[in-house]
């Protein structure tokens, strides 16, 4: 190898993704890579059971750019951190199995760290519904995309170009781990955000740009939406706590309303106005109603889908808000996440 050859390491955590590894291994081996660059992929492996290992044993025969470890905790934090410490790479990108690279991804991230000279690049969360997708894929990928929906948040936001308090997945020098350190363990979810807040509080800074394209293909049901954002919920007071202020106000808003609701709900139980509760209940409805309409042209006027996005949408914000009060419970009673936590949603 040249001595002028530079290594980027991309790290991936995985577990019984048998159906979409190979395709996504694929997808990094064909990245365009800049001039004297070469390209190293580290796939933490948790445990797979359904054959995913089997065929990252054969890939990194195949391709010895490949390395799959193991991840015994099987968890994502946990599976980074192990891709880290075996990656080589003076530049890390973290990549999702579930998540297509524009052929350029790679090479506009390394770009844009020398350009901007940021600590974290990355592009917007942009959610697609599979090819021949159900109408319910399809609802959840547009209300994801809604910027309403997720509160305003800059990540969702695919034409925004500056600072940002997070990105999606991420690029950092390697500098940047060894100055704060890696993922936090202790976090199921949430750990990509918790390692943004602690890098911007030391006074490092995160870029995102709409150059570093990927397209993030969502969950198909109701029910893993549902399980997906109480996981969100549940494990974002743990970052709290460890920084002592949320990454943003608005990951409250979700627990306020179903604590609002819940208290409006036990007044009318104990004789106060039933009307309180059905009125903070239509005001909602009449929310989701208006942030159905705003996604509803994005779905091609596709009933099937568009009379399925209200429900997606209060999978989004009930599904994160029981999580968080759930998660304070454990956290000042307990001091730690339950078990039932620590198992992923796909």
């Amino acid at each position: 190898m040249s001595a002028l050859m530079q290594i980027v390491s991309v790290i991936a955590p995985c577990r019984n993704e048998r159906r979409y590894i190979e395709a996504f291994c694929d997808c990094v081996r064909a990245q365009e890579l800049p001039e004297h660059w070469t390209l190293q992929l580290v796939i933490a492996d948790g445990l797979s059971d359904d054959g995913t290992r089997e065929v990252l044993e054969h890939l990194s025969v195949v391709d010895p750019r490949i390395l799959c470890i193991d991840n015994p905790k099987r968890i994502v934090s946990t599976g980074l951190n192990c891709a880290l410490k075996q990656s080589t790479g003076s530049v890390i990108v973290r990549m999702d199995i579930h998540t297509a690279y524009a052929p350029d991804y790679v090479a506009q991230c390394i770009a844009l760290l020398a350009e901007t000279g940021a600590d974290n690049v990355g592009g917007p969360w942009r959610a697609q519904a599979d090819d021949g997708a159900n109408p319910m894929q399809m609802a959840v990928a547009a209300a994801f995309q809604s910027r309403w929906v997720a509160g305003g948040a800059l990540s969702r936001n695919v034409d925004y170009n500056g600072w940002a308090d997070t990105v999606y997945l991420g690029c950092w020098p390697r500098s940047t781990f060894e100055r704060i350190g890696g993922f936090d363990e202790m976090l199921v979810r949430n750990q990509d955000d918790e390692h943004n807040l602690r890098l911007v509080r030391s006074g490092g800074r995160v870029w995102q740009s709409s150059r570093i394209r990927c397209t993030y293909h969502p969950r198909g049901s109701l029910r893993q939406v549902f399980r997906q954002y109480l996981q969100y919920g549940y494990w974002k007071p743990f970052v709290i706590r460890k920084h002592g202020q949320p990454a943003s106000p608005r990951h409250l808003v979700p627990a306020a309303f179903v604590v609002l609701c819940l208290l409006l709900a036990l007044a009318a139980i104990t004789g106060a106005p039933v009307w309180l509760l059905v009125g903070c209940l239509s005001i909602y409805v009449a929310a989701v109603g208006v942030m159905t309409m705003g996604v509803a042209g994005d779905l091609g006027g596709n009933i099937r889908a568009i009379v399925r996005v209200p429900a997606v949408i209060a999978s989004y914000h009930i599904g994160y808000g029981l999580g968080s009060l759930m998660g304070w419970w454990d956290l000042m009673c307990y001091g730690e996440g339950r078990v039932q936590f620590t198992t992923l949603t796909r």
